[in-house]
């Protein structure tokens, strides 16, 4: 096993932790700007969803024209959701129409905190596996010196 193997675990790992924290980060976006009926002028706020990729597509030969069967995973971009907006009475609303009626965002709560949840724990996944393979190469650093 090659020195530059040993650690392609830890940037999976590296890789997923990066990923899911920008998926925190939207749903948490998302949450803020659920009754945001105004955004940047343009109508009600659009739900986002980030837009993950495998990195092992493109990283198939890693620097030295090496295999790399590890690859990870990154973000390819963040995404609008074209869902409807809800439209709801409200005549009081500065955003109302004349019927009463105001377009809201379509962030639905229950599925921005299912979003965040996953996200939190495939988070706290990607740090474990990190915590282990750092436990191991310590491991393996104190049995390298026993042996010297």
């Amino acid at each position: 096993m090659s020195f530059d193997s040993m650690f392609s675990s830890a940037e999976v790992s590296a890789s997923g932790l990066a990923a899911e924290r920008m998926r925190m980060e939207i749903a948490a976006n998302n949450i803020a700007n659920a009754r945001s009926t105004r955004a940047g002028g343009k109508g009600p706020f659009r739900r986002q969803q980030v837009v993950f990729e495998s990195a092992l597509a493109d990283d198939i030969r890693g620097p030295r024209g090496k295999a790399n069967a590890l690859g990870g995973v990154r973000v390819v971009g963040v995404s609008t959701d074209s869902s409807p907006f809800p439209r709801v009475f409200d005549p009081g609303h500065p955003d109302a129409d004349k019927d009463g009626m105001v377009t809201m965002p379509n962030v639905t709560m229950p599925f921005e905190m299912v979003d965040l949840v996953t996200a939190s724990r495939a988070y706290e996944a990607n740090l474990k596996a990190l915590s282990a393979f750092r436990q191991m190469a310590e491991q393996s650093l104190s049995l390298l010196q026993q042996v010297r």
